[in-house]
């Protein structure tokens, strides 16, 4: 009976130290998450011309460009002058892009009537002998995850406009007469993007 006692003792004591184990671990992961997003707050995420004078294109005009959509029109930045955009260059093998579409989506429709646009532009490499297939690959990831903006295939000449993409995703954020005013690289807190766009939708307005 003692044994058995003991038993029960050394075993209540084995799960009580697991479980602290278990609760340490959790506060660990917590923190370290919490750093991330401190840094990405803190970091060139979401800046503004004052904040990062040496960053292409903020402050400037957006250059324009024009895209075939994956429906086949002519799709032309210029053509959504008046509104805020958001110029996204995102691949469909792109982990952070993935994760930044369902907040596109989002975005788009929650400040679609106060005159915001999304728009993907994908980097996935065209098949110069079958442009078709590869537009069809694009095509059938959009529809997969139900992206509700329009896609446009990059050229090579547009990312280098934009200051050559080296990481994706990338986002600028324009306002209504067409100024870049913010601009993201790599995955940026959701905070972050939405207080972008806010800045896009309320500058420009009278240009």
């Amino acid at each position: 009976m003692i044994v058995g006692l003991g038993l029960m003792i050394w075993a209540g004591v084995e799960n009580y130290r697991a479980r602290q184990q278990e609760e340490a671990k959790v506060k660990a992961l917590q923190a370290t998450l919490n750093a991330i997003e401190t840094e990405a707050n803190s970091a060139n995420i979401g800046t503004d011309s004052s904040s990062a004078p040496d960053t292409p294109l903020l402050g400037e005009q957006a250059p324009d460009f024009t895209l075939t959509a994956l429906d086949g029109k002519q799709v032309s930045l210029k053509s959504y002058r008046g509104k805020a955009v958001i110029v996204d260059f995102w691949a469909t093998w792109c982990g952070p892009c993935r994760v930044e579409i369902p907040w596109f989506e989002d975005f788009s429709k929650q400040y679609a009537a106060q005159g915001l646009a999304v728009l993907g532009v994908s980097t996935d490499p065209l098949d110069d002998d079958n442009p078709a297939k590869a537009h069809k690959a694009v095509s059938d990831f959009a529809s997969q995850i139900h992206m509700n903006y329009p896609i446009l295939m990059a050229t090579n000449a547009v990312q280098q406009r934009y200051g050559g993409i080296d990481a994706l995703p990338t986002t600028f954020f324009i306002d209504r007469s067409g100024k870049v005013v913010a601009s993201t690289i790599g995955l940026a807190p959701h905070d972050v993007i939405e207080a972008d766009i806010k800045k896009a939708l309320g500058s420009g307005g009278n240009a």
